[in-house]
């Protein structure tokens, strides 16, 4: 099993530039392959591998032109066109749309490190070519520490270490060696209801709030909005005809804006990860959740917001990867399967239901809430599946 680990790194000013600078040619080597293969594919040219490119790449370096390449590791710029000729062959096997060249102002920054020349210490982490000098002094330019202390093991396998820049703060992600999980949980299965009123609602009678409804998110929604207006203030007053200027009160108040949404972003993913890790340590025989149409619900104007701040995806990817390593069966209900409509004790439909309707009453005399009720219908669909497959 291998687990992914993403730390942040403190580097400093010298250290932050050739981050940059090593971004900056992985995106100069993509780029270079996008072009190579769009004007082979015109002269009705065969595809080109990437062996080829990166053997072609080789010569170009020679050229008085490209030397500046050499000072980078080689390991950036042949992942670089592996990933260029990946992104070419998933747009003709119809997997994504066609590949876009990557922008300064606009792609995030990022870059491959070699997974064997990576080393790890307790706080730092060295990478590769940072300083080709072998002065001891210019050789702590390749150590670069970390924020966390003993997050990432030493002395084991790593898989595709790569660092990302988000704006604010470099991140280093990196796979791990673990062992598989060999105990299987006996406790009862979950059913588990998604919601707008409540983030999660289990079939075992447990609700996590919504943490978007508290004082703290409300507080920092409130601000961001203040920031926003001050901004569009700011360029309509430096607008020069239909020019808009960005000064440097512009980028400063950008920057605050910026730093906040990361911060929204950090509380509502660890909400997430908190009620993930719950709900798996109580060990359940298998999860069961239902494939929503989250695509559908976003179109419903007055909803969008608060479903694209309850984050449902990231809510059943968490589940998904956390019940894989535990051993949990994970099961996904058919996106038209009523589990909303279907009473939880008699199995009758109820066709009327509305949205608005947050008690479920069903002419058996059943009253429940309408989320548990979806929840304990998702049990039991986990329960009819499994018997199925005995």
């Amino acid at each position: 099993m291998i687990k992914t680990i993403k730390v942040m790194l403190l580097p400093n000013n010298k250290q932050q530039t050739k981050l940059f600078q090593c971004a900056g040619t992985a995106r100069f080597v993509y780029n270079w392959a996008l072009v190579r293969q769009q004007e082979n594919y015109k002269n009705g040219d065969k595809f080109i591998s990437n062996y080829s490119l990166m053997k072609e790449f080789t010569k170009l370096k020679q050229l008085q032109e490209f030397n500046w390449l050499n000072n980078f590791s080689r390991q950036i710029i042949n992942q670089s066109i592996t990933d260029a000729c990946d992104a070419y062959i998933k747009f003709f096997k119809v997997q994504c749309d066609y590949p876009k060249f990557k922008s300064k102002k606009k792609s995030r920054p990022s870059f491959y490190v070699n997974y064997n020349t990576i080393k790890f210490t307790n706080n730092f982490v060295k990478l590769e070519k940072l300083s080709n000098s072998k002065r001891p002094n210019k050789q702590k330019l390749n150590w670069i520490k970390l924020t966390e202390k003993n997050r990432v093991p030493i002395n084991c396998n790593y898989h595709a270490p790569r660092v990302t820049f988000d704006g604010l703060n470099w991140y280093l992600t990196v796979g791990i060696d673990y062992p598989d999980c060999e105990e299987a949980p006996s406790n009862d299965g979950i059913g588990i209801d998604l919601g707008v009123k409540d983030l999660a609602i289990t079939s075992d009678g447990y609700f996590y709030k919504n943490i978007n409804k508290t004082n703290q998110i409300k507080k920092l929604e409130k601000k961001k909005k203040r920031l926003q207006r001050k901004v569009s203030g700011k360029y309509e007053k430096n607008k020069n005809v239909e020019n808009y200027f960005k000064t440097n009160n512009i980028k400063k108040v950008e920057k605050q804006i910026l730093k906040l949404n990361k911060r929204l972003t950090n509380i509502r993913q660890n909400c997430i990860h908190q009620t993930t890790t719950e709900i798996i340590k109580r060990k359940p025989s298998f999860i069961v959740m239902e494939n929503l149409n989250v695509s559908g619900m976003m179109k419903n104007k007055h909803l969008s917001k608060a479903i694209a701040e309850q984050k449902f995806y990231e809510f059943k990817r968490q589940i998904e990867y956390k019940s894989a390593w535990n051993n949990i069966k994970f099961i996904e209900a058919d996106r038209f399967y009523p589990s909303s409509k279907l009473c939880s004790c008699c199995g009758n439909i109820k066709k009327d239901l509305k949205l608005s309707d947050r008690i479920y009453r069903c002419e058996c005399g059943n009253v429940i809430d309408r989320d548990l009720n979806a929840a304990i219908n998702l049990e039991n669909y986990g329960h009819k599946v499994l018997k199925s497959a005995i």
